[in-house]
């Protein structure tokens, strides 16, 4: 074990989104809000709890699709609030303790998000290799490269100006209307998946993990603030219409 206990690592989180917070209060400068820190501190809770020499393959495994979500999404998401000419939205509220609530909702996210793991990572048990790891990881896979070619494609439809009054709809886009998020919740689930060979007792509410990031993005920060700027924005364009009507929301052919 790495010597660290969850609710050390809770502690950890908390520690690092509370001075975050300070440190956005005292200089203003609320970019930050937009969640590179957040992402970043998985990588500081996967780093704690690993068993570095004692570990095992599946913790190994588990630990580098952690780490290179965490590195992607760190940079992909800092690159993006450079870019920014105005601060987040969130931001802008002159109330410190809504952004303290807010900051300290992203350490809620974080913890639970990461909860499967760090019940891994601070296991002794090792059951051999099956399959709930291998389509657990199967499943991280499609959905960090469904994610990473979204964003990405996103990415480039939006720096390209002749796209200033068009909403996307290739490639991935014209499966779903967030193929971001489906992959997000997709690569959770994978993770928690494989994660589950070593859960006991109450370790089994873990399976809440992905559930959770699927209520996030589904009911309440992700789809529905996106379908409703972007109803806003195109609401009157036939083409957005029938985009709307032929367009899963997320799971193509399902919903």
């Amino acid at each position: 074990m790495a010597g660290y206990t969850l609710l050390t690592l809770l502690a950890v989180d908390l520690g690092i989104h509370w001075v975050m917070w300070a440190v956005v209060v005292i200089t203003q400068y609320h970019k930050l809000t937009d969640h590179p820190v957040g992402t970043a501190s998985f990588g500081v809770l996967l780093a704690l709890s690993y068993p570095c020499a004692a570990a095992n393959l599946r913790q190994w495994v588990q630990a580098v699709m952690v780490a290179a979500w965490t590195v992607r999404l760190t940079i992909f998401l800092f690159v993006r609030i450079v870019r920014k000419e105005s601060a987040s939205s969130i931001a802008k509220s002159p109330k410190r303790i809504f952004i303290f609530f807010v900051w300290t909702i992203q350490a809620v996210w974080v913890i639970i998000t990461m909860m499967p793991t760090l019940l891994l990572n601070l296991s002794n048990d090792n059951p051999a290799l099956n399959m709930r790891d291998y389509a657990g990881w199967a499943l991280w896979t499609v959905g960090f490269l469904l994610e990473t070619v979204a964003d990405d494609q996103k990415r480039r439809f939006h720096n390209d100006p002749a796209n200033a009054d068009r909403f996307i709809q290739h490639s991935v886009w014209s499966w779903s209307r967030h193929p971001n998020y489906l992959g997000e919740i997709m690569l959770w689930a994978g993770l928690c998946l494989s994660a589950s060979n070593v859960f006991t007792g109450y370790d089994w509410l873990a399976l809440g993990s992905p559930m959770f990031v699927a209520w996030l993005l589904i009911g309440l920060s992700g789809i529905p603030i996106l379908e409703r700027k972007a109803k806003k924005q195109f609401g009157e364009n036939p083409d957005f219409k029938r985009y709307l009507k032929e367009t899963a929301m997320l799971i193509p052919g399902i919903w």
